[in-house]
Order: C-alpha cells, then sequence, then structure tokens
C-alpha cells in the first residue's frame, strides 16, 4: 500500500527520547523551553508555547486574545472540526464564511458581509498547507479592529512572501499531530510577537497560573502542557522539516504535471508569492471525470494506492453545528467542493515510482 500519510521517525529521534526518559524530567522542563525556542526562531517569532495538541492551541490562543461567551469569530466550515470546536469552547459562535475555489480557503470577498458588533477576530486556515490570503483579510482586520488568529495546523514552513505560516495575525496555531508534516505524535504550539498574549496562553497550559508564581491561580486554565518526551521529538524533527517539504512539492508538482490533462480532474493551484507544503495533495473530480469521485477512491484503494477526503461534509452540515442554525445551501462552493475533494500520496515516503503509478492508474480509467 502507497501510504497516505506515514509518519518518518529516524533513530536521532529515538536517541533524544531515550535521553528525555533516562533523565528523569519527562514533563514539560528544560527539553520543552529548547522546542519552543528552535520553533520560535524558525518561524521568526518572539515566542514559541508548546501545548499539547493543535486543538489546544486554537483554544489558547483565542482565550489569549480575549474571545470571550457571546463573542462571535469569523471562519471556515471547509476545515476539520477542532477549528470550530476551539471557538465554542471560548463560549463564543463560529461565524462560517464559504471558501474560494483556487486553494479552498475562506474568501475574503465574504467576510465584510458577516461581521456583526458581536465580532471580535477571524480564524483562517491554511488548508492542505497554502497560506490564507493574508493580505484581503489583514485589511479587513485592520480596518475593523479584530484580531487574526491563524490556524496554521497544516501549513509547517509554507511561505507567503518569503514569510513562514503562523506569523500573519495576533496568534498563529500549529498541530504535531502523527500525520503532519512534522510530528511529536500529538502536540501543538502558539506562536506569536506579543508578550502579553504569550504570557495568558503559558498561563491558560498550565491550569490559571503563572509559572513565574506558583499556586497563584489568575484565571480558569486547563493542562495542556507538552511533554519533554514530546519535545525531543519535535527538536529533530524540525530539523527535518525542511527536507521533508521539499519532497514533498517534488512529488506535488510530478503528480500535477503527470494528471494535467485529464479531463474531470483539477490539480492543486499554488499561489503567485505562495510556498505551499502540500500537506495534503488534493485533487477534484468533477463530473467530466470517468467515474464518481467515491468510486475513484475505492478504485484506488483497490490498487494499494492510499487516498481519503478531506473533508466529506462541511461543518454546517454536522449536527453538532446545525443546532446554530446552518442548514444546507448556506455555502454553496464548500459543499460542491466536498464532493469533489481526494487527496492523492505526497508524503516522503512516496517514491518516483509511486508516483508514476498514481498516475498511470488514474489515467488508465
Amino acid at each position: 500500500m502507497i501510504n497516505i500519510s506515514k509518519p518518518l521517525i529516524g533513530g536521532e529521534e529515538i536517541d533524544e527520547v531515550e535521553k528525555v526518559l533516562s533523565s528523569g524530567k519527562i514533563a514539560q522542563g528544560p527539553v520543552v523551553a529548547e522546542f519552543e525556542k528552535d520553533f520560535a526562531e524558525f518561524c521568526g517569532v518572539k515566542y514559541a508555547i508548546a501545548v499539547n495538541s493543535g486543538t489546544a492551541a486554537l483554544h489558547c490562543a483565542l482565550y489569549a486574545c480575549g474571545i470571550k461567551k457571546g463573542d462571535e469569530v469569523v471562519t471556515t466550515p471547509f476545515t476539520f472540526v477542532a477549528t470550530a470546536n476551539a471557538i465554542l469552547m471560548q463560549g463564543a459562535r463560529p461565524v462560517f464564511v464559504d471558501v474560494n475555489e483556487i486553494d479552498f480557503n475562506i474568501d475574503a470577498d465574504k467576510i465584510e458581509e458577516k461581521l456583526t458588533g458581536d465580532t471580535k477576530a477571524i480564524l483562517p486556515v491554511d488548508l492542505y498547507g497554502q497560506i490564507y490570503n493574508v493580505d484581503g483579510i489583514g485589511e479587513i482586520a485592520h480596518r475593523k479592529n479584530l484580531r487574526i488568529v491563524e490556524d496554521a495546523c497544516q501549513s509547517h514552513g509554507a511561505e507567503y512572501k518569503g514569510k513562514r505560516a503562523g506569523i500573519f495575525g495576533s496568534a498563529g496555531c500549529f498541530s504535531f499531530y502523527a500525520t503532519k508534516n512534522m510530528t511529536t505524535g500529538e502536540g501543538g504550539m502558539v506562536v506569536t510577537d506579543d508578550e502579553n498574549i504569550a504570557d495568558s496562553v503559558k498561563r491558560f497550559r498550565h491550569h490559571g497560573q503563572s509559572e513565574k508564581t506558583h499556586y497563584e491561580y489568575y484565571d480558569l486554565g486547563f493542562n495542556y502542557r507538552m511533554t519533554d518526551i514530546e519535545a525531543a521529538m519535535g527538536i529533530e524533527q524540525l530539523k527535518k522539516l525542511k527536507g521533508f517539504n521539499e519532497i514533498r512539492q517534488k512529488n506535488a508538482r510530478a503528480l500535477s504535471e503527470g494528471l494535467a490533462g485529464i479531463k474531470g480532474i483539477k490539480v492543486p493551484s499554488v499561489k503567485d508569492g505562495f510556498s505551499h507544503v502540500f500537506h495534503q495533495y488534493t485533487i477534484r473530480v468533477t463530473d467530466q471525470f470517468k467515474i464518481k469521485r467515491d468510486e475513484l477512491s475505492q478504485y484506488l484503494t483497490g490498487r494499494g494506492i492510499g487516498n481519503a477526503v478531506f473533508y466529506p461534509k462541511p461543518l454546517h452540515l454536522h449536527p453538532h453545528f446545525m443546532r446554530l442554525g446552518y442548514k444546507d445551501g448556506d455555502f454553496p462552493i464548500s459543499e460542491k467542493i466536498s464532493k469533489e475533494v481526494l487527496s492523492l500520496p505526497v508524503n516522503p515516503s512516496v517514491s518516483e515510482q509511486d508516483i508514476k503509478y498514481i498516475v498511470d492508474t488514474i489515467k488508465g480509467i
């Protein structure tokens, strides 16, 4: 089977984890601090705060940006549920805005019509590894005095005009889940240049207590800390991230070249000025193709080619969010592409021979 995703853990990670296990310091400690320093330098920000998941990163960032009960946060319905759940976890309301068909990210041109006096932030997602419309959304946020919390959980190392993902708003959030471009198994990170946001995230991840004054509780907080075991993996994975991403980009180019011109197959676009890191390589299977998307998925699986649909149904069509008043037809682009998208293997374990097999298999239909 050519896997749709595969964590690449080498001897370096194993050796560093063994050192942590032998040290006697396995909870949040000096190795976490080292990972935070390295990741902040990588992103080009002053502060990076490690947590135990991408969901925790989003929750922490929204809290630190002052989002509270009754507030509204604009976001996309075409994403993983954690993006919107983090808003609900703060007692706020997710206000969905449809995506565009170019990069599947939130459509900046449709945001202003959804703003109200209760809107406090915009939470754009760097879907599949390509950064959102930084200029368009940044202009709206500046003019309307809104926070931007960037969901960069799929875009480690992606760039816009030479600047890396996660740094374009008040805070950026990363996930290090097993399938990501770099992994710590589970884990996450909040990055920011704002000292107050950084301090708030540090308190929120640690039961509401300052790391400078133990057992003084300033506000509600959670146990969102990262372990030194995870951080040891993260330090080594970060060293390899550039190489991992370059292989993903090479594989993506080869897939796009091979699949170009097939009627009914739309390959992903890379916008001018943007560097896409292809957390997922996602094609669209339109009505012009010989078979339907789900039939193609089954056909590929039967021939040993891993694939997946991210995501088969937009968030607003799940009961969890329909209870907020959303219904079928609210976001037609998201609904349309959810029936067409199919992600193919592009991860660093995929070989040139694998790419040729994938292309030839689809062409053979």
